[in-house]
């Protein structure tokens, strides 16, 4: 019997790197990320995490209506003109970025 099995798999490079990163710092090659991934897939009997759309979508004007942007758009200014804004410098420092 065969001790192991290819899979070949397309992905984005950024993200192959950016976990091989993450997995370097626990000292786990990629390959062995892949095969806890499936064990657990086996054992859950399906994704072993909560697949969901997040709470609050990103709004996507070009699926607005007219009526809706411009209601979106009152929004903003109401907040502005309240002074509930925050400056991108806290914003990149809320989100780490």
């Amino acid at each position: 019997m065969q001790r192991t099995a290819n899979i070949y798999a397309r992905i984005e490079p950024e993200l192959k790197n950016n976990a091989e990163t993450v997995l370097a710092q626990l000292g786990i090659p990629l390959s062995n990320a892949i095969g806890i991934f499936l064990r657990q897939v086996v054992l859950h009997n399906g994704i072993p995490f909560e697949l969901k759309l997040p709470a609050k979508q990103p709004l996507c004007l070009a699926a607005l209506t007219k009526e809706e942007l411009d209601a979106e758009l009152e929004k903003g200014l109401a907040d502005f003109r309240s002074g509930r804004v925050h400056s991108a410098a806290d914003i990149r420092e809320e989100f780490g970025l």
